[in-house]
């Protein structure tokens, strides 16, 4: 039973400190064989069908990595902020690529597996962030990415360097991540009550 309470808080720590980190700690490496150690936990993570079509593309190390930054838009919602300085950048990337000779439709595999991935570097102390917004086109060129695979996500990982903060939705059901003047980052999330429907509808 201890165990088994262990594991219980182990997984609830993970998942509630699985942010989606923006500043990193860039002199802090990660190294390949982290990476796939990393894979390895989406390999063996549910895919539908057993399909099992997800690709990745590995990079740890300054070059390849620049080139991945080069494609990438970070947060959105702050529009007075450009993404991660030099020094805060992320020390590695896993490019999420979907292989369409396998199948047309990925469904909800490569959320599956970037999350086992991502909760697999918050055991490690890491941290990271899935991003969708990608050039893909220069990203492709920038890794002669042949066109049976589709780029579907670019995780970026590496030791958080900020403070996240979970906060309750406001009077006005506003969800957008903001930064305060201290440079802590909030994300508002919707309450329990509000999620849960149980026998509400009629």
């Amino acid at each position: 039973m201890a165990v088994y309470e262990r594991g219980l808080r182990m997984i609830d720590y993970l998942i509630r400190s699985n942010r989606s980190f923006r500043r990193f700690d860039q002199s802090v490496t990660v190294t390949r064989q982290t990476l796939v150690d990393l894979v390895d936990l989406a390999r063996h993570s549910a895919s539908v069908r057993n399909l099992q079509p997800l690709k990745y593309i590995l990079s740890w190390e300054p070059d390849p990595n620049a080139l991945i930054f080069a494609t990438l838009t970070w947060a959105a919602a702050l529009k007075d902020w450009d993404g991660p300085a030099e020094g805060e950048r992320p020390s590695a990337y896993i490019i999420v690529l979907g292989d369409t000779k396998l199948t047309a439709n990925f469904g909800c595999d490569h959320g599956i597996a970037s999350q086992s991935i991502l909760l697999g570097a918050r055991a490690r102390g890491l941290g990271g962030c899935m991003l969708a917004s990608i050039d893909r086109p220069g990203l492709r060129a920038a890794f002669n990415i042949p066109d049976r695979y589709e780029i579907l996500l670019v995780l970026a990982i590496g030791k958080p360097n900020e403070t996240v903060v979970i906060e309750p939705l406001g009077p006005e059901g506003e969800t957008l991540y903001w930064r305060d003047s201290r440079d802590i980052h909030h994300v508002p999330k919707r309450s329990l009550d509000e999620i849960i429907l149980g026998d509400k509808i009629q």
